[in-house]
């Protein structure tokens, strides 16, 4: 049976979802995504690719700066009386009086295996936590930050070379199937809400451009686990020579060393690696870098910081 739906999404990945719920034949009554912003090298006007998507569907849009104190918004919604409000990376926080609204609540695709990773960046902290394995949930939103009752979970697992660039069209496509199979079992009542273990969570907080500076006091293994997670922002960089040093790729090496200071470079044959924590080395890739640089021999004071 086909539900009367408000979508609530933003970014690429909550395109899959969206085009999912249309090809089940489920009625979007409106489609809510930020509005459009300026970005990229030009600062030119952005659409939010989900806008584009309800556009060529023909599909009801709205874009407001605020929704938590918006009555023209609250008497849309309630004019609408949706049976679900759908929530795929929106970017805003839901009020209580859209909580209440529909009768199967607000439900949220959110992109890990919860409760571990709630927040605004849960692909990329399990990546460079090192985790071998995520997921997507979907659960009913509640007051709190993903805090939720939840309905169904798929676990993907994480390759030792997969990047955040990766895994993300892998889950969106994945999630957009686990939405479908979801309204389906809510619409016919066979789907227990199983509520969240919270001695078991853990966060997720947004990144910020810090994030992606290298610590080379981490083991080689944790700095190439925070590049992949951090991709492609905001990636990795460091300091070399007083000069910031943007890190296309890195690789690590099981040798050891004992001398070698954290952040210690070593240049050999257009090579260069770096001593990092615990007795381990990485190989840094940078476009920044040229050639000559690169085979010049560290002196006693050659090091990245």
């Amino acid at each position: 049976m086909a539900l009367r739906l408000v979508f609530c999404g933003t970014p690429q990945f909550a395109v899959p979802t969206l085009l999912a719920l249309i090809d089940a034949g489920h009625e979007i009554a409106l489609v809510l995504t930020q509005p459009d912003r300026p970005g990229g090298r030009g600062m030119q006007l952005l659409t939010p690719p989900i806008k584009q998507i309800a556009e060529a569907a023909g599909l009801e849009i709205l874009q407001p700066e605020k929704i938590k104190n918006n009555q023209e918004l609250r008497e849309r919604l309630t004019a609408i009386s949706p049976d679900a409000i759908i929530v795929v990376a929106y970017g805003r926080i839901i009020p209580k009086w859209m909580l209440d609204l529909p009768r199967f609540g607000n439900i949220n695709l959110h992109g890990s295996l919860l409760p571990s990773y709630r927040g605004a960046a849960p692909i990329q902290w399990a990546i460079a936590n090192g985790e071998t394995a995520t997921g997507n949930t979907t659960m009913r939103i509640d007051e709190g930050l993903d805090t939720g009752a939840m309905f169904l979970q798929r676990e993907l697992p994480i390759g030792p070379e997969d990047t955040a660039e990766d895994l993300y069209p892998q889950l969106a496509q994945m999630g957009a199937g686990l939405m479908v199979e979801t309204l389906a079992g809510l619409e016919a009542g066979t789907l227990p809400l199983i509520p969240q273990d919270d001695s078991r969570s853990s966060l997720a907080p947004i990144l910020t451009r810090e994030d992606g500076m290298v610590d080379f006091s981490r083991t080689a293994s944790e700095i190439y686990n925070r590049w992949r997670g951090f991709q492609p922002w905001p990636g990795a960089w460091t300091n070399l020579d007083g000069k910031k040093l943007a890190v296309a790729k890195l690789s690590h090496s099981p040798a050891k060393h004992e001398n070698a200071p954290p952040g210690e470079v070593l240049a050999h044959q257009g090579r260069l690696w770096a001593a990092c924590g615990q007795g381990t080395w990485i190989e840094i890739w940078s476009s920044s870098l040229r050639a000559k640089s690169v085979c010049r021999p560290p002196t006693s004071s050659a090091a990245i910081r």
